[in-house]
């Protein structure tokens, strides 16, 4: 990939889009292309594509997508669906149009089945049931790694598919009822120490245990890949460790310095029991992670710190 090659990154406000905006500025490549919501609907196919007819864009970075936690996803099952279904499609289509040289699409590690042997390899897919909480959402981008291979097949593109783990870092979301549980416990325990609350609620019994990778590592992985991976199979992208929800609120608790009680409150759902991603095959490549898990909460934590009058108003 050239550094003279004009790249879109599609949804690059969000965790993953702007990290790797951030990674490939800092890589030299400024033929760099993006809108925002209001200026491109990528649920509108006529939209998409004038953008794509008029930018004669090299490479994608299909980052742009409905996401959520427990909570937006049990509550908003229609939206998920459709609108991931409708940007992935119409991204895909105007590219393969518009003779895009190379698409990475970012999928999740929720499209593994719930119960299936960990650590998640790249070949458990399709082979069980889903986990109910997030159906939609998984099912929708398996959809779009069944349409990067079907293109590749059919059209012989060169349409690649990453599942990174369980993402965080700056530019997260931390509303408390859409956020993934990692920036969720963050503010959960910030405000719970400007306030002086005795306790904090954590959902579930906090024993799931969850591998979290930071999106600058993500960013750094996805770059790795555009440049080199070129298989029809998907590539998992995470850190090979894992860490029980229980053990993740304690080091929260620790970095933000909050010296109430935890309360686990076993009502709530705990989701899927465990999700380790199986990392060989892109460790084999020569890419891993660097961020350690502690570094990476007290950076995203000093990012909220930061932002968090514009995060949580």
């Amino acid at each position: 990939m050239e550094k003279g090659a004009k790249i879109y990154v599609a949804g690059h406000r969000g965790l993953v889009g702007s990290a790797i905006l951030r990674k490939l500025q800092s890589e030299g490549y400024s033929n760099l292309v993006y809108r925002n919501s209001k200026e491109l609907d990528l649920r509108n196919y006529g939209e998409v594509r004038q953008f794509f007819n008029e930018e004669n864009i090299d490479y994608v970075f299909l980052a742009a997508a409905k996401v959520g936690g427990i909570v937006a996803n049990n509550d908003y099952p229609a939206d998920f669906i459709r609108d991931n279904l409708l940007i992935q499609t119409n991204i895909i289509e105007a590219a393969y149009q518009t003779k895009v040289e190379k698409i990475l699409f970012l999928g999740s590690t929720c499209i593994y089945p719930k119960l299936a042997p960990q650590p998640l390899k790249e070949e458990y897919l399709l082979t069980g049931e889903l986990e109910q909480t997030n159906e939609p959402y998984a099912i929708a981008k398996i959809a779009g790694i069944k349409m990067c291979q079907s293109y590749n097949r059919q059209y012989g593109t060169k349409y690649i598919s990453v599942m990174p783990t369980n993402l965080y870092g700056p530019n997260d979301n931390f509303d408390l009822e859409k956020s993934h549980v990692l920036p969720a416990m963050i503010r959960k325990f910030h405000e719970a120490k400007e306030r002086s609350l005795p306790q904090v609620e954590i959902w579930g019994t906090g024993t799931p245990k969850r591998e979290f990778l930071h999106a600058d590592d993500l960013a750094d992985a996805c770059l790795f890949l555009m440049k080199t991976y070129e298989d029809d199979e998907i590539i998992n992208v995470g850190v090979g460790d894992d860490i029980s929800i229980k053990e993740l609120a304690e080091l929260v608790q620790q970095v933000v310095g909050y010296e109430g009680e935890l309360y686990f409150n076993t009502t709530k759902p705990d989701g899927t029991p465990r999700k380790l991603v199986d990392v060989a095959k892109i460790n084999d490549l020569g890419w891993q992670a660097k961020i350690t898990l502690e570094d990476g909460v007290r950076s995203a934590y000093q990012w909220f710190l930061d932002n968090h009058v514009l995060v949580t108003k």
